[in-house]
Order: C-alpha cells, then structure tokens, then sequence
C-alpha cells in the first residue's frame, strides 16, 4: 500500500500543481503570449501599411518629379521663346534704325548736292559775268570768244 500512497500523494501533488498553475500562473502567461501574438499582428499591419505608405509616397514622389520636368521644360521652352521675341524686336529695331540712318544720310547727301549746285550756280553766273565783261573789253573776234569760252568751260 505504500506504493499506492505514495503514488496517490503524487497524483494529488501533481494535481494540486496542476490546478495552482492553471488558476495562478497559465492566465497571466496567456495574456502575455495573447498581447504578444497582437503585438506581432499590429506589428506586421503597421509594416504593411508602411510598405502601402512607402509605395503611395514613392508614387507621389515620382508624380512631384515629372511635375518639375515638365513645369522646367516649360520653363526653358518660354524662355526661349521669349529670347527668340527679344532677338527679333532687336533686329527690328536695328533695322528701323538703320533706314532711319540710311534716310537721314540720304537726305544730308541731298542737301549737299543741292547746296553744292547752289554753290556752282553762283560761281558759273560770277564766271558768267566775269566773262561777259572781258568780253565786252576786248574787240569783238571770234576767236577770241572762242578762248575765252574754253577757259571759262575749264574752269567749271
């Protein structure tokens, strides 16, 4: 009977052990593996929202890029348009002034001409009358009227 004792002390034992850890120790042990489970499971939501977060900002982050290409694509193509504008306006310009020189050069180069067939007037009318006087000194010949017209024509 000794062995049945004993044998029934180790059952209460262990029975005793087996409702002491099942009321004490196995709740609180299970709520932590429990807390520790929904840790993991938050854990690895968070990863794939971060993962789905990451792909939405690298989505964003391409689309901002292509954005500023296109907005400094624009930008240079206005820019050269605008050069192009400001090149042509000074070669308009620059001819504008230029007819406005070659004009204004015209018109001097015609007064100087006119003056100077003014000036040539005048001196053929004093030659003219300086002629007509020596002439009218000397005897009437033919001949010479005639080197005396000479002179006058060298002298034109």
């Amino acid at each position: 009977m000794n062995l049945n004792a004993t044998l029934f002390a180790q059952f209460a034992v262990f029975f005793i052990l087996a409702m002491f850890t099942m009321k004490f120790v196995w709740p609180p042990l299970m709520k932590a593996l429990d807390e520790r489970a929904e840790r993991i499971a938050n854990g690895l939501a968070a990863a794939d929202r971060g993962k789905a977060d990451l792909a939405a900002a690298e989505k964003r982050v391409q689309s901002e890029l292509a954005g500023a290409r296109d907005e400094g694509q624009k930008r240079i193509a206005d820019a050269e348009k605008r050069a192009a504008a400001i090149i042509d306006e000074a070669k308009k310009t620059a001819a504008d002034e230029a007819a406005r020189i070659v004009a204004a050069a015209k018109a001097d180069a015609e007064q100087q001409v006119t003056r100077a067939r003014e000036e040539l007037r005048g001196q053929v009318a004093a030659l003219a009358v300086q002629g007509a006087e020596q002439i009218l000194k000397r005897e009437v010949n033919a001949t010479a009227h005639a080197d005396l017209l000479s002179k006058l024509s060298t002298e034109l």
